[in-house]
């Protein structure tokens, strides 16, 4: 899950044994517009080449590549690295979370996991801090025949792309996984499918920006600016300050289509899905529960259950277009852990430590919008939906490339913002090895 940290209402936490008291849930809609007490008026003498609006891991990322390019770099956001890394699981997916129609996503997801480990190199060795990126592989499995069937698709369709991945009958996968349910039928074991932990990634990329310069403006935007010549000249903050940039990255996650002031032409499609997301705590006295992500469709759910090396076990998540409701319901804990434990009967002994929902930004197609936009001097970089943590090394290239040059590299052509306008459709993508 990816966006800023606005996008987010209070999380709601679960300590066992007893329950915190959490800050009461609010389905109102969400505002670029509320106010930080921890913004002060000022007046900048010199507006930096780059304003990124936004401070999850996708607006953190394009800042730091940014500022490495040269640019003189802001980001306005309340709280950057809060947001959608404090609910997001952190699979690094790409094989598994394939699906029918979505082959040119597919092609950017590779690309981005291909750069992960150099990618997580560099940012250790600049911060010091330890991503929590596990090169442990990804096992998905069936329950009945039905799920058999339809992993036995998902394999077909991985091998049509020119995917690795391998099936395995009940008995190799529980060989694997010791602790997966007796009735499992089979499953695919991919081994180039990874994890990080996004909460670690996001201070690390805090910390990257700090260290490269990028100045921090801890702000709600309420405004774009569009100066004459129609062009994006900034944003002003919810205490009035008038914040100028040279270009405007509008990365905002969910609410990048309700910044007042972006024209109707340009406005980012992008609509919020609510996720539910649980963590739990598996003993370190004993043999670990699981070696890898495990994840299954359990009547026709999607679960997944990513172990950390911390002992910390990640279960989620409730896909729910519900608006901006991020309210954490008796019914999705329910399903999740029902699911979970239909999967991995042993799950219900450990304790549950948190509990919380937050909206992934999905767009039409469920691809990511990326550079230039037919306004002069806006720039999105947004809509990721389920893959904002994979694909936050390759948004970092592309948002870098696309600042200096003006252009999108070849393997971001597909997701400019500009396919959504008056141009005629894009062809549905064929089947292709990626």
């Amino acid at each position: 899950m990816s966006s800023p940290a606005h996008t987010w209402s209070p999380a709601h936490t679960v300590s066992s044994p007893t329950v915190s008291s959490p800050t009461e849930p609010s389905r109102a809609e969400p505002s670029l517009t509320e106010p930080s007490p921890t913004a002060p008026p000022s007046a900048e003498s010199r507006a930096p080449d780059v304003l990124v609006v936004g401070g999850g891991v996708i607006g953190l990322v394009t800042a730091w590549r940014s500022a490495q390019s040269g640019l003189t770099t802001a980001l306005v956001d309340p709280e950057p690295g809060g947001g959608a890394a404090q609910v997001a699981a952190g699979m690094l997916a790409a094989v598994t979370e394939l699906h029918h129609g979505e082959q040119t996503l597919l092609a950017l997801n590779l690309a981005s996991a291909r750069r992960y480990p150099d990618f997580a190199a560099e940012l250790t060795d600049l911060t010091g801090h330890d991503l929590g990126h596990r090169r442990c592989g990804t096992l998905a499995v069936a329950l009945d025949a039905d799920d058999r069937s339809d992993l036995r698709e998902l394999h077909a369709l991985q091998q049509r792309s020119g995917l690795e991945s391998e099936w395995l009958s009940g008995r190799e996968c529980r060989r694997l996984e010791p602790m997966l349910a007796p009735g499992v039928r089979g499953g695919l074991r991919v081994d180039g499918d990874h994890q990080i932990d996004p909460r670690r990634l996001a201070r690390a990329l805090v910390a990257a920006c700090e260290r490269t310069g990028v100045v921090f403006h801890r702000s709600w935007a309420e405004r774009l600016t569009v100066g004459r010549g129609e062009r994006a000249t900034g944003v002003v903050t919810a205490d009035g300050t008038v914040l100028e940039a040279g270009r405007v990255v509008l990365a905002g996650g969910s609410l990048s289509g309700r910044l007042a002031g972006v024209p109707d032409a340009v406005l980012p499609p992008v609509r919020p899905v609510k996720g539910q997301v649980l963590r739990l705590t598996m003993p370190r006295t004993h043999a670990p529960l699981l070696n890898r992500t495990v994840r299954a469709v359990v009547r026709g759910n999607h679960v997944y259950l990513v172990p950390r090396e911390n002992g910390e076990l990640v279960v989620g998540a409730t896909s729910e277009e519900l608006g901006w409701d991020t309210t954490v319901t008796a019914g999705g804990v329910y399903e999740l852990l029902r699911d979970a434990h239909e999967l991995v009967p042993g799950i219900t002994e450990l304790p549950l430590t948190e509990t919380r929902a937050g909206l992934r930004p999905g767009s039409p197609d469920n691809a990511p919008l990326l550079g230039p936009t037919e306004l002069e001097g806006l720039l999105l970089a947004t809509g990721h939906h389920r893959n904002g943590i994979l694909l936050t090394p390759v948004t970092g290239d592309v948002m870098a490339q696309a600042l200096t040059t003006g252009e999108l590299p070849d393997e971001a052509l597909p997701f400019t913002p500009r396919r959504f306008g008056a141009a005629p459709a894009r062809p549905e993508p064929t089947e292709q090895p990626a």
